[in-house]
């Protein structure tokens, strides 16, 4: 009795270590293509920030081991960059249209998309459907009739111009409207029995619990503001407005300074990178509740 008990205890050892080896090689495998994944996300940011270090003659030596170590790291690229260039302005004005997009952005989409989630009004869903149609039209096909509205209201070369095209976003709509949906309906039917109107249940029961979505879209819209570039483009002619995006075009020319443009890419980009890490917790929070449910 105490041997056949003695190997169904040494049997189940073996199958709880067997099982334990198959999770750790499970869990390393896992993580060998994630480092595989994140190596080659991060490498055009590495070698831009190694670019930005070289000297000209470095930056056309042959060689991956020449291309990725600087013979000799020129810090003076970054000073060049910010003295020759107007990269304080740029990033300012880029500051400025990103945070009005944002705001503006949010705050359709919370009103909105809370009024697709919990209002009933004719027409509801074939509006949202068209909504979701709208999100599938690329810019460049509205480019032409945005640009003509714009001149005619007499919006170019201002921050209003560049902003006005994004300052409602569909998807920001979409995404609020689909957080909106996975929150309980009886917290909101407990405060209009206590008095609440619409506007109150919003602001005081839903939009509190809200706030990691309403983080994700922030972060969300205000990199997409930072980043655009083809918008600016067309309406801006005048350096003094110049988002970064279309001032690190303009650094481009017959004798391009490689150095100053991979600094100035690389200060372009730190901004957002503080952006997300200050706000990580919400934006991974937010996409993580935001379901698909509708």
């Amino acid at each position: 009795m105490s041997d056949h008990v003695e190997m169904l205890r040494r049997t189940g050892a073996e199958a709880q270590g067997s099982a334990k080896q198959q999770d750790l090689i499970r869990r390393g495998t896992l993580y060998s293509f994630l480092i595989v994944g994140a190596l080659i996300v991060l490498m055009p940011y590495l070698w831009m920030i190694i670019t930005s270090l070289k000297t000209e003659q470095d930056m056309f030596r042959v060689g991956l081991l020449n291309s990725l170590i600087p013979g000799t790291i020129r810090w003076e690229n970054y000073a060049e960059a910010w003295n020759d260039y107007p990269l304080g302005r740029w990033l300012l004005n880029s500051f400025i249209v990103a945070a009005i997009e944002t705001v503006s952005a949010v705050t359709t989409a919370v009103l909105a998309g809370y009024a697709f989630a919990r209002l009933r009004f004719w027409g509801r869903e074939v509006l949202f459907v068209l909504y979701l149609g709208a999100m599938m039209v690329p810019i460049q096909v509205t480019l032409i009739p945005s640009f003509i509205i714009v001149r005619a209201l007499g919006l170019l070369n201002s921050y209003q111009g560049i902003a006005i095209l994004h300052v409602v976003q569909f998807f920001g709509v979409f995404l609020m409207r689909q957080f909106f949906l996975n929150i309980p309906a009886e917290l909101e039917d407990a405060a209009r029995i206590d008095g609440c109107n619409w506007f109150q249940v919003l602001w005081r029961i839903v939009l509190p619990v809200s706030m990691p979505a309403v983080g994700a879209l922030s972060v969300l819209t205000f990199t997409a503001g930072w980043n655009n570039f083809l918008w600016p483009l067309v309406v801006i002619n005048k350096p003094e407005i110049m988002t970064i995006m279309v001032g690190l075009a303009s650094m481009r020319s017959e004798v391009t300074p490689w150095g100053q443009l991979m600094a100035a890419t690389a200060i372009s980009a730190l901004p957002l990178t503080i952006i997300y890490i200050a706000c990580q917790r919400f934006f991974t929070k937010g996409i993580v509740m935001t379901g698909i449910k509708g």
